[in-house]
């Protein structure tokens, strides 16, 4: 049997005196689209910053692709798992191209290179690649959340974590893009976990739910 692409053994996390996460164990296996549900406080976001490495578990183990995440340098966990977020976070200053390219610049990618992968990933994500020159401030919010879509894709991961990714989203917009994100999906072979706090937006998208109540699934 073939090893989880994301394990998390015996996991826990403390800020404080307070558990985030309490001895939890996950794994998800390549290709599946596994959804985070529960309240806030639940310790959802949490568990998906300790995946990539932005906050360190204080107890157990966490692995990408087999490997311990707090072994793996940080240009491998950029290149190797892509991250989406509700606020988006695109750069104000910088064009959407630049936006989208963001990561393989800091990878050292030339910028002929990195222009071309900008038109292929906005032809990807639904949006004419006459937006590539434009600011963040001139795109709807769903037009935003495309872009940050198109971003996390850009070094080609193979794992995408997305923390509420359509939650500031108006509903048909909402419905629209996380259908089109699964069929990307299934379309790029991803290995996807969402937290969301919408047990039917989990339901619609996701092989299977992961429910955390108190840090504990």
């Amino acid at each position: 049997m073939a090893a989880p692409m994301i394990e998390l053994l015996g996991v826990s996390k403390s800020f404080g005196a307070g558990a985030a996460v309490a001895g939890l164990d996950l794994a998800v296996a390549e290709g599946a689209f596994v959804a985070l549900v529960g309240g806030s406080g639940s310790g959802k976001t949490t568990t998906l910053k300790m995946i990539n490495g932005l906050v360190r578990p204080t107890a157990g183990s966490v692995k990408v692709g087999g490997r311990p995440v707090d072994q793996a340098a940080p240009h491998e966990l950029r290149r190797g798992i892509g991250y989406v977020f509700q606020e988006v976070g695109l750069f104000p200053h910088l064009t959407v191209a630049e936006n989208i390219a963001i990561t393989p610049k800091l990878l050292g990618a030339p910028k002929a290179q990195r222009a071309a992968r900008a038109d292929e990933l906005l032809d990807l994500v639904g949006l004419p690649r006459d937006f590539a020159g434009r600011r963040p401030s001139a795109l709807s919010g769903g037009q935003r959340q495309r872009v940050g879509v198109a971003r996390a894709l850009a070094a080609r991961p193979k794992v995408m974590l997305m923390d509420e990714p359509f939650g500031a989203l108006d509903p048909a917009t909402r419905d629209a893009l996380g259908g089109e994100y699964r069929r990307l999906h299934d379309q790029l072979g991803l290995t996807t976990v969402m937290v969301t706090h919408d047990l039917v937006e989990a339901v619609l998208l996701a092989d299977r739910i992961a429910v955390l109540q108190g840090g504990r699934l």
